[in-house]
């Protein structure tokens, strides 16, 4: 049995959509119900549904052999898995964002503001920067407008939050998309399975392009 481990939400129905297609089709998944684990034990497959931040985890820790997380997680948390597969799909970017006016003064901390601390730090430190971050959870955008951080670094999509509230985006960190990741144990025991599986959806990909 194969365990796939799915982001809740938009991304996640894209996801299975994309494994569907490939072949790897579990009715179940589709039925109304508040089940979160879906079997089709005729293919060996068993998909669950989790919080998108926390798929990392589950293949990490091997209670999912596959599982599809944004770049934005890998980065941030450094799960020890493998990264096989850009989906090409999720797509959006990490960005510093900032007041419009804002004028970056090199001779004094720089105040970031932004969820993503570990992403953050490891980007100023390539540029030499010193900075002062500040971890949020929630509502980035409301730190500079009240003077609690000169910028935030958070995911832009469209970029519409940042302009309803005067923001813009001053420098791109990294571009983000889902990632196909795979636990280190079952790529070892289940080797041709998971290539298969990643081989399918690789075509799904080039369709989707």
């Amino acid at each position: 049995m194969i365990n796939i481990a799915l982001p809740k939400g938009r991304l996640g129905e894209k996801v299975y959509a994309m494994f569907e297609a490939a072949g790897y089709d579990c009715p179940s998944i589709k039925e109304n119900n508040r089940k979160l684990i879906f079997e089709n034990a005729e293919k060996g497959l068993r998909y669950f549904w989790v919080k998108p931040s926390d798929v990392s985890i589950y293949v990490e820790r091997g209670a999912a052999d596959i599982g599809v997380a944004g770049k934005d997680i890998l980065l941030e948390y450094e799960p020890e898995i493998y990264e096989l597969l850009d989906l090409g799909i999720g797509k959006c970017r990490m960005a510093v964002a900032a007041k419009k006016d804002f004028r970056d003064n090199g001779e004094r901390t720089l105040k970031v503001a932004t969820k993503f601390a570990n992403i953050a730090r490891q980007y100023y430190a390539r540029l030499g920067r010193d900075m002062d971050i500040i971890k949020l959870n929630g509502s980035i955008e409301l730190a500079p407008i009240l003077g609690l951080s000169d910028v935030i670094v958070d995911i832009v999509e469209t970029g519409t939050t940042l302009k309803e509230n005067d923001l813009e985006v001053k420098e791109t960190v990294v571009p983000i998309s889902a990632r196909l990741i795979v636990n280190k144990t079952a790529f070892k025991f289940k080797t041709a399975q998971i290539e298969r599986i990643v081989r399918d959806m690789k075509e799904q990909v080039k369709t989707d392009d």
